[in-house]
């Protein structure tokens, strides 16, 4: 057959695997009723749309809280002397509360914090399904639905004041540098959504690194856990681990009553959603248990050296579970099933990498107070290698058990 003879075939199959974009949002809602043909196939009920649906569903007490936490933290700053912006993210809710104010109930403060996250999200995911649309056009393949769960991570970790430019420079930086160069889903070896933010975190610090960008309220001044440790003004001196549950400050914390990113904050939505995750083995618990052993045991050590001059050394391991970005990472970046190592005995070492890099940053780098983004971007890199050392172990015990 003539190469001329085959291209209405070639097109054929290119439109007939949903690269059109009618053909892709007909897929979000139904699976299609073809059969795979000309190649082996394993049969399975899970696929990339539904593998994404889950984990949003499992990131939604995560996002509920969060959103209602940002009207919460507001209310709280107005309440003490600060003033709403004059943006037009609050023209409608406005319009329609009268504003934001002391007495406003559930549905204000979570109408208030949707009145930011939204435009966030909303800028997140049309940037990233521009660029996925892109090279998908050029390469000729499948739309894949992964860039829905990617923008929804970027925007998770981000400030809730963080520029609409900045977060759709960041997620373009995200998806194209951390994943389409690489080849797109399934090739990429760094985690895009981190990938974005390492990006913006350095090139725009003033932007998204000041305390006064995670509260939607002008003149915002005051510091998170992790903050105030660093600056040595929250002492951790003779502070064992086990005291945090008689704390209420801890409490908060774990429930989210605090200020930070859009929806790292409540602990307890984190470990929900993630437990889901694991009970669907959509993400692996060797990975989860790997970087909480790795924390666990780095903090530890560290209280045991002290400092008279770091406050993070005293630090407990309970502390580090419920501040910064350090649940969510663990749950839902770190378990990434595309940057991960793919052996047992790897991903709990992949883990335990990022446990011990979380803290050694936290402590070492007071300057950079918070550490999982750095730590799970640096476990990346060495995930191959982590799957090599365990591949060439059982080779040699093989070969060693055979030549006996």
């Amino acid at each position: 057959m003539s190469k001329q003879d085959n291209k209405p075939d070639v097109q054929e199959n290119y439109y007939a695997h949903g690269s059109s974009m009618r053909s892709f949002l007909r897929s979000l809602l139904y699976a299609h009723g073809r059969s795979t043909k000309g190649k082996v196939h394993v049969r399975d009920a899970i696929d990339v749309k539904r593998t994404m649906t889950l984990v949003g569903l499992c990131l939604l007490p995560a996002i509920l809280f969060g959103i209602y936490n940002l009207g919460l933290q507001a209310q709280l700053a107005l309440a003490s002397g600060l003033t709403t912006p004059d943006v037009w993210q609050l023209l409608p809710f406005n319009a329609i509360t009268g504003g934001l104010g002391e007495q406003s109930g559930f549905f204000g403060l979570f109408g208030y914090g949707l009145s930011f996250y939204l435009p966030i999200y909303l800028t997140a995911l049309l940037v990233s399904l521009f660029w996925e649309m892109v090279f998908a056009k050029v390469r000729r393949q499948e739309l894949h639905e992964g860039f829905f769960v990617t923008a929804l991570l970027f925007t998770l970790i981000l400030p809730v004041s963080t520029p609409l430019w900045i977060v759709a420079l960041g997620i373009t930086f995200g998806v194209i540098m951390a994943k389409e160069v690489f080849g797109g889903m399934g090739y990429n070896f760094l985690n895009p959504a981190l990938a974005g933010y390492a990006f913006i975190y350095f090139a725009y610090p003033t932007e998204v690194a000041q305390i006064a960008q995670f509260v939607a309220v002008d003149g915002f001044s005051g510091a998170t856990t992790l903050i105030q440790t660093a600056a040595g003004k929250m002492s951790f001196e003779g502070y064992t681990w086990y005291q945090a549950f008689s704390d209420p400050l801890w409490w908060d914390a774990f429930f989210g009553f605090t200020v930070g990113s859009i929806a790292e904050t409540s602990t307890l939505a984190i470990l929900i959603g993630g437990l889901l995750l694991l009970l669907t083995r959509l993400a692996d618990w060797r990975v989860v248990a790997g970087v909480m052993a790795g924390m666990v045991a780095t903090a530890v050590l560290f209280n045991l050296i002290g400092s008279a001059k770091n406050e993070m050394f005293a630090m407990p391991w309970t502390w580090h579970l419920v501040t910064g970005g350090f649940a969510l990472g663990m749950m839902f970046m770190a378990t990434d099933p595309v940057t991960t190592a793919y052996t047992r005995q790897g991903k709990f070492a992949y883990g335990v990498l990022i446990g011990f890099m979380t803290v050694l940053i936290r402590v070492l780098n007071l300057k950079m107070p918070e550490g999982i983004m750095l730590a799970i971007l640096f476990a990346n890199l060495w995930a191959p290698l982590f799957d090599y050392l365990v591949a060439r172990s059982n080779m040699k015990r093989r070969l060693k058990r055979n030549a006996l």
